[in-house]
Order: C-alpha cells, then structure tokens, then sequence
C-alpha cells in the first residue's frame, strides 16, 4: 500500500477500519481509573499504591514500546498490532477474574502497558505510513480522535456495567473488545512493511538518529508534558469528583462521577480536533501556548475547590481536561511531520517512551500527595494537581528551546 495525499476510497476504509480497532483495542484501558474508589476500599490500597496501579500501565509501556514500534520499519505492522491486542485482552480478562489484590493486579496492568505498547502507536503508523500532507496529519487527528472517544467511553462504560453486573464483567467487556480489534488487524492490515529500514539489529534501538532530529524532539518534549498531565487528570478525576461530593454534596440531578468524566472526556476530543485544525491554521505554537498556559492555570486552581461544591470542582476538571487536549492532536502530527519516513517507527516509538513516562510518574505524583497530606483532603488535592502546573511550564520551556517560536 503506497503513501497517498488524500482520501480515495479504499483508503478511507482502511483508515476508519484501523481507528475502529483502536477504539475497540482501547476501550478498556481507564476501567480501573473508573472504579478506583472502589479498589481502593476493597483491597485496603493507600493512595501511592493507587497510584502505582495506574502508573504501571504507563511505565510498562515505556520499556515496551522501543523495541515494538521500532519493529515496525522492520516488520510488518500487522504482527506487531496482532501481539498488542492480544496481550491486552489477556490483562483485562485476567484483571477480570485472577486479580486478588495490590501485587496481582499490578502484574496484569503491566501487562496491559506492553499490550498497548504493541497497538497504540502500530496503530497509528498503519495509518501514516498510508497517507502524506495535509490528509496525514487530518488521518492522525482522526486516529486521536477515536482513541479519546474510546478513553472518554471507557469511564462510562466501566461504570455502568460494573453498576449492573459487577467489576468482573467491566474487565471482562474491555478484554473482549480488544479480541474484535485483533480480528480487524487480521483482516484489513497488509502482511508486509510499508518503509522498511535497515535490517541491522544492532540499529533496532539506535535512536540517535531520531535525538539528532530536532523539531522531531520539540514535539516529543511537548508530548511528555501533555500525557504526564493528561494521565495524571484521568487516573484520579473519578476519585476527586467522588470525594467532592462526598465532602461538598452533590445535586440529584447531577449525574454520576464516572458518567461527568466521561462528558469531560467527549467534550475534549472536540477540542482536540479543534486544536488540530486550528494548529495548521494559525501555527502549532501559537496553540500549544494557549494550550499550556491555560492547563498550568486550571491545575492550580481545580484540586482546592473539593470542599467548597461539587458543580464547581465538575466545571473546573472538565475545562482543565480541554485545555490539556487543545494540543493533543497537534503535538502528536508536529512529530509524525517532523519524522524521517524511514524512521517513522523509531521517531513514533521515542514519542510514546517519552510521553508514557510522563504518563507513569504523573498518576504517582497526585498518590503521593495526597498521602502525604494525610487527613487534610483539601490540602492533598490542592498539592496533588496543583505541582502539574510547574511540569507543565517547563516543558513548555523545553519545546519553546528545541523547537524554536517559528514552529
């Protein structure tokens, strides 16, 4: 299948089939975020431990994804795809019905961080390796766009089949939607690689080609931030609206914490896609900018308003979490662009191992400040989601430095 710059129409089937196999591969990755609270009681979890229940995903992901998307200039894309979703299903299935408490369960959700490893990032160069130009970078939007769209379900989801049947069967529907991903991969992707790069293993995770690349690593910087704080808001967003309710009352009519994150989550992916087409409009930086400014401010003030009402702390996580999407979609075409054909793999891979890392301390970081503030909840939450403010203006300092204010 060789590089297009538009649409024809048997590649906008290709396409919506692979973004249909991340949405399903996908909808299963935020159930524990989604019944969190009730892990956390159940198995008698400290805050930190919670955090490394979700932060482990991340951290899995990032020793996996090298060696698994890098294996794609070598590979076809198909079998590494094939792998991920496979291994995904196993961890949500085992989640499901062997986890027993804190150490069982971290086992699987690492597990479930190599299987993503194998899917989110393959998935996409399926994808990219399809298209150039403008119509890349709007087939990567669409690829983000459905697997927000599937985040943003995942919390909904779990909460609801976990209301009616139990926290089983919410591990059990992820797990098997991630079967029906691998048999899309079966079908539509081509057994044979696209761009293949040198077959030397010692070059498999030689990545200084892609350190070298210096727009490429602006976005890769730029991309750490946006998942540190993105993963961090999502671990905990359920808890946080549940305790606020719990501490400030909530109105009847308002809907559940799980089914408000998962609004928040829908109402970003507008955003995102948004931001995206604004970006090539008006310029990357000028967005991100916007983007990282407003996600510093709203960090700040979200985590101190647990006490004080429960419609307030809701509006202010769900604007945090669009400020934080504004420049999801165009972080991640500004490295794709930026990339090297030939190592589209590699420079993807150096992206997500950047950005999951992020991602594993971000989660981590809240649990520990909210332990480390003990009783005082108001206190915790103000510290736990308001220090992301400082990683946020940092990294924007560091993209501002590698990607220069003409990016």
């Amino acid at each position: 299948m060789t590089a297009a710059t538009q649409f024809t129409p048997g590649i906008r089937r290709f396409v919506w089939s692979i973004v249909a196999a991340q949405v399903l591969v996908q909808i299963g990755a935020f159930t524990l975020p989604a019944l969190l609270p009730a892990y956390i009681t159940s198995w008698n979890l400290s805050k930190t431990e919670g955090g490394w229940l979700i932060g482990i995903f991340y951290a899995a992901y990032v020793a996996a994804v090298p060696v698994l998307v890098a294996l794609t200039d070598r590979l076809p894309t198909r079998r590494v795809y094939i792998f991920g979703a496979g291994l995904t299903a196993f961890a949500h299935l085992g989640f499901a019905f062997l986890a027993d408490g804190f150490w069982s369960a971290f086992i699987l959700r690492a597990l479930a961080g190599i299987g993503w490893a194998g899917a989110y990032m393959p998935g996409l160069k399926a994808i990219a390796d399809t298209l150039e130009g403008p119509a890349q970078s709007r087939a990567v939007s669409m690829h983000a766009a459905g697997v927000g769209v599937a985040g943003a379900s995942s919390f909904a989801i779990a909460g609801v089949v976990s209301a009616v049947f139990g926290n089983t069967a919410a591990f059990a529907f992820g797990g098997c939607t991630a079967l029906v991903a691998l048999a899309i991969a079966w079908t539509v992707m081509p057994d044979e690689a696209v761009h293949k790069a040198d077959s030397d293993p010692r070059a498999l995770l030689d990545f200084r080609p892609v350190f070298r690349n210096r727009p490429a690593m602006a976005w890769i910087a730029g991309y750490t931030v946006h998942t540190w704080e993105l993963a961090a808001c999502r671990a905990w967003g359920v808890t946080f609206l549940t305790i606020a309710a719990a501490q400030a009352g909530s109105p009847a009519w308002l809907p559940a914490p799980p089914i408000l994150f998962t609004i928040a989550n829908l109402v970003s992916i507008v955003v995102s896609i948004s931001g995206n087409e604004l970006a090539q409009k008006f310029g990357r930086m000028r967005i991100i900018t916007v983007a990282f400014g407003s996600a510093a401010i709203l960090s700040v003030c979200a985590g101190w308003t647990v006490g004080i009402s429960m419609l307030l702390a809701t509006c202010l996580v769900m604007a945090w979490l669009a400020a934080i999407f504004i420049d999801s979609s165009a972080l991640t075409a500004g490295t794709v662009q930026a990339s090297e054909p030939k190592l589209r793999g590699a420079t993807m891979g150096l992206h997500s191992m950047f950005g999951y890392a992020g991602g594993f301390i971000g989660p981590l970081g809240v649990g520990f400040a909210l332990d480390l503030a003990g009783d005082n909840v108001t206190l915790g939450w103000g510290l736990g989601f308001g220090h992301l403010a400082i990683v946020t203006l940092l990294g924007y300092a560091v993209l501002r430095k590698l990607g220069g204010s003409g990016q």
